[in-house]
């Protein structure tokens, strides 16, 4: 009997290992991060860099020079009384401040509240959700404080609020924070109440466990996922709503730049002079719709069902 001799290419090859993609280049394979991202990083570019970005004090004033459209070039005069030449990319309002200067350093404001807001109600509503949906004794008092925190509008919050304390950005945040506490509780609580079910986390129980490091090591890591996305939506809410809370009259006083400081003192000329509403309001707009594509991306990324339809 003779035996065949295999020819090298006759050989059973091992099929080539199916590689996912990291989760980075997962995440920024979706259109709407990358779109997102790049317009957010232009905004947050512009509120880090306002001092050397043609900007001037965004509270000089030139009365002399109010009202001039954008693009103009002409004399500006401060309180001072130093003149020099200057150009206006967006122009100037009634009290003849720089629209441009204004809108950069208002970017700040923006952006400083979205994050602090997203940051803080995270913070709190893990705490509250966790200790909710794992303690089932507390889970139904915790819960009634919750929804009748949600059942008070946010704006007659932050008008009480303001009313109560003077005028500040410490309190813009925390009107905003209370009421978005309530549903990032919920959301934990939820994800809480789906692992404590999961066989693993049933064998730390019987194990004896203590609470504490059951819930950071096998309870926690799961509540980051859906904790980002919910993040993004907070931080694109709290900056329309310090917006809305500025251009009332009840949010930061009107010496601090903001964008609805700006569209709230160009409203009475808007007729006249629309862009001095217009343009604050066109960052505002790109700059939320950025974190919401943001937002939109990232859950489609960290989703489990996404992943297997696209793995």
């Amino acid at each position: 009997m003779t035996s065949i001799p295999l020819q090298p290419d006759a050989l059973p090859t091992a099929a080539p290992r199916a590689r996912k993609p990291a989760l980075l280049r997962r995440i920024f394979a979706n259109g709407a991060v990358r779109i997102g991202a790049v317009l957010l990083g232009l905004m947050v570019v512009m509120a880090v860099a306002a001092p050397w970005l043609y900007t001037i004090d965004p509270n000089t004033m030139d009365p002399a020079s109010s009202h001039l459209p954008p693009g103009a070039r002409a004399e500006f005069t401060t309180l001072a009384g130093d003149t020099f030449e200057r150009f206006f990319p967006m122009g100037t309002d009634s009290m003849g401040r720089d629209l441009w200067s204004r809108a950069a350093y208002g970017a700040r404001i923006s952006l400083a509240v979205g994050v602090a807001v997203a940051l803080g109600s995270i913070a709190l509503g893990l705490v509250v959700g966790m200790v909710a949906g794992y303690f089932r004794r507390l889970d139904g008092a915790i819960m009634r404080v919750m929804d009748g925190m949600m059942a008070i509008p946010g704006i007659l919050f932050a008008i009480v609020l303001v009313a109560v304390w003077r005028p500040s950005l410490l309190t813009v945040i925390l009107a905003i924070v209370v009421p978005e506490t309530p549903r990032v509780a919920r959301l934990v609580r939820s994800v809480v109440l789906s692992v404590r079910e999961e066989p693993y986390v049933e064998a730390a129980v019987a194990l004896d466990t203590p609470a504490w490091k059951l819930m950071v090591r096998h309870i926690l890591p799961n509540t980051v996922a859906p904790l980002i996305v919910q993040g993004t939506f907070i931080c694109a809410a709290a900056m329309l709503v310090e917006a809305a809370m500025s251009f009332l009259g009840i949010g930061l006083p009107s010496e601090v730049p903001t964008w609805g400081n700006i569209m709230s003192e160009g409203r009475a000329h808007f007729g006249s002079h629309p862009s001095s509403v217009l343009l604050p309001g066109a960052f505002l707009a790109l700059t939320v719709l950025a974190v919401n594509m943001l937002g939109d991306g990232l859950r489609d990324a960290l989703d489990p069902k996404f992943n297997q339809r696209g793995g």
